[in-house]
């Protein structure tokens, strides 16, 4: 019952900021504005023509260019077509050039998925970006974000949207928005701050939204958490570097190190429990205003309890003669389960220092996330549209210096051809 409680909560809270702000929810319309992009110089070409030249090159076992894939997404002008680039993406993607997909692809397929309601392909793309070659920047990342963030801006056709409740389709929109913050923690894109704000606000919606996880959602919960927390000085920045151990601790435990570190930005050294319990000693012996969470303190405190209160069964009993035929790494995660009741002890201690210390905030982190959000989005936007802005008129000038190449290359090719022509006619 106490679970949808909190899921009205955080809906009614969610749409409040949307409300406060001109239906900013989160970022604003002249950050998500597109008229700028869409007035910039473009080529017009017909797909048809284009796929033609694609297909016949790669028949050919020949490279193609960059600016005809370029070209390709920049033309997209429905749903269908965004169908056929998604191929011709990874066709690009799988050939000799790969390497060279330009950065203003990557922003306008993003933005061409947005514009055509293909935002699953967007994602998708996104989740295999190895496939795809799609590697956004922080600005991109940030207008993807706020996309799954909007409510009503949630729609997948194999999910019969328009049947679910509307505490499903917050879940399921948060979900795809808890999959872009993955994408970025794992490309470690966390660089802006206001990539952090949107991220870590979406990050505690989703942790009230939804109670249960599995152990990869926690494993992707904590780095996110942490890498952001990490960015960050303030209680939001604590609290999050403590959620974060936290359940990278929990893992550690109950899945061994290595599921903690395996294809993920963090260190491969067991510990993360005692790191939780070192954030709680850093802001307890510091001398700035910033507190840690009781939320974030009550987690840390469930997991540790767990771990001591679990009991071994007959299955226990035998994984713990397989751990003794194991490498090193499974000695030092049951070292780590050793430690557990010392580790106990110090949290209870570091909880009544901070406790008495007046370090420990009853606000959760969502209702303080969200306040950052109001107070320091604004001014971060203004910064980043500068800066967007500025990387447009560099796309532009780079993309007119391959079309200069382009064009002096077909007209070498093109004399060389008639060189070789006249010399066949004169032999």
């Amino acid at each position: 019952m106490a679970a949808p409680m909190l899921s009205r909560g955080v809906l009614r809270r969610g749409r409040a900021l949307g409300a406060a702000a001109g239906r900013r929810s989160l970022l604003s319309a002249a950050y998500v504005d597109s008229s700028k992009w869409e007035k910039r110089q473009k080529e017009e070409h017909s797909l048809a023509d284009l796929a033609h030249l694609m297909d016949r090159t790669y028949e050919r076992q020949l490279p193609v260019s960059s600016l005809t894939i370029a070209r390709f997404v920049d033309n997209i002008s429905s749903r269908e077509e965004v169908d056929q680039a998604e191929y011709y993406l990874y066709k690009f993607r799988h050939s000799p050039n790969c390497w060279y997909l330009r950065d203003w692809t990557i922003h306008s397929w993003i933005r061409q998925c947005l514009k055509y309601d293909a935002q699953d392909k967007a994602l998708y793309t996104l989740k295999n970006k190895v496939q795809y070659g799609i590697f956004p920047d922080n600005f991109t990342f940030n207008i993807l974000l706020d996309c799954f963030i909007k409510q009503n801006k949630y729609e997948d056709r194999d999910c019969h949207w328009n049947s679910l409740s509307s505490s499903s389709r917050a879940l399921f929109a948060e979900y795809n928005a808890m999959s872009v913050v993955t994408e970025i923690m794992l490309q470690e894109s966390f660089d802006e701050f206001s990539t952090q704000l949107l991220s870590l606000y979406v990050l505690y919606q989703y942790l009230a939204t939804k109670s249960e996880h599995t152990w990869e959602e926690e494993r992707n919960l904590g780095a996110s958490l942490l890498l952001t927390g990490l960015k960050q000085t303030s209680t939001v920045g604590f609290s999050s570097q403590l959620y974060g151990y936290a359940f990278l601790g929990k893992v550690e435990l109950n899945k061994g190190l290595r599921a903690v570190y395996n294809l993920m930005p963090l260190m491969w050294t067991p510990g993360y429990l005692n790191r939780a319990l070192q954030v709680m000693e850093n802001v307890a012996s510091s001398s700035g205003d910033s507190k840690i969470c009781k939320e974030a303190i009550d987690a840390l405190e469930t997991i540790l309890q767990s771990v001591l209160e679990a009991k071994p069964g007959p299955e226990s009993t035998e994984e713990v003669k397989e751990l003794e035929q194991k490498s090193q790494c499974a000695e030092s995660e049951e070292t780590e389960q050793s430690k557990a009741p010392e580790y106990y002890s110090r949290f209870k201690e570091l909880y009544s220092k901070l406790h008495s210390l007046g370090k420990v905030e009853s606000e959760s982190p969502l209702t303080l996330t969200t306040q950052l959000v109001k107070e320091k989005l604004p001014a971060c936007e203004v910064e980043d549209i500068a800066k967007h802005e500025q990387k447009l008129k560099e796309w532009e000038q780079e993309q007119a210096l391959l079309i200069e190449r382009e064009r002096e290359l077909r007209e070498k090719a093109k004399q060389e051809m008639e060189a070789r022509k006249l010399a066949k006619a004169s032999a």
